[in-house]
């Protein structure tokens, strides 16, 4: 079995069968914008914007209308300066239509989730890493316990506080908080930073 490769950065896909497709070749963050629903879905936006700011981009739209619009779009929500964060990949024009579909796209051509397996793997391969590389994780189910983030009465408004300082999705659960901090930091850079915004709840 091949190897998944490392990506540091967090991928941005259309659809949940373009995200199943690259997480059989990358060992990374993957985030689904669901087509045009991003246009009304903040906390997808926000997710983006964070990624983006943390740790880069890469971009995978199918290469059709609708993928060069969200494209688009994606870079039209985050400021300037964040531009250079943001590494877009296009996937070859091939003809023809994904097995689960009983008719082609309205171009014709193969979206993410249709193309090659290994052609996909020579896109994304000079973004990928050595695992030692990624500096991130290690915060456990203990730790957030220990912050007050799970098990207490109050746990659900401190997730809350934590995640609007730290520009996150409003509503986490306790796990999926958990998820998202060990994608973006260290654990020495997380209980720093929640230490610091916990404080001052006493």
């Amino acid at each position: 079995m091949t190897e998944k490769l490392k990506i540091s950065r967090a991928v941005v896909v259309e659809g949940r069968y373009d995200k199943s497709k690259l997480c059989s070749i990358i060992d990374g963050v993957v985030i689904v914008t669901n087509g045009f629903r991003i246009y009304k879905d903040q906390e997808t936006r926000r997710l983006i914007k964070l990624y983006a700011q943390k740790q880069g981009l890469i971009v995978l739209t199918d290469s059709d209308a609708a993928g060069r619009q969200i494209r688009g779009y994606i870079k039209s929500i985050l400021p300037k300066e964040l531009h250079d964060s943001i590494v877009s990949l296009h996937i070859p024009q091939i003809k023809g239509k994904e097995r689960r579909k009983t008719s082609p796209s309205a171009e014709g051509t193969l979206g993410v989730e249709g193309i090659d397996a290994d052609i996909l793997r020579q896109l994304l391969a000079p973004f990928s890493v050595g695992a030692e590389e990624i500096e991130r994780g290690g915060v456990t189910g203990a730790d957030m316990y220990e912050l007050g983030l799970s098990g207490g009465s109050n746990s659900s408004s401190l997730r809350e506080l934590l995640a609007q300082e730290l520009g996150m999705p409003k509503g986490l659960s306790a796990n999926a908080l958990l998820d998202l901090i060990n994608s973006l930091y260290s654990k020495e850079e997380f209980l720093r930073k929640a230490e610091s915004i916990l404080s001052s709840q006493g």
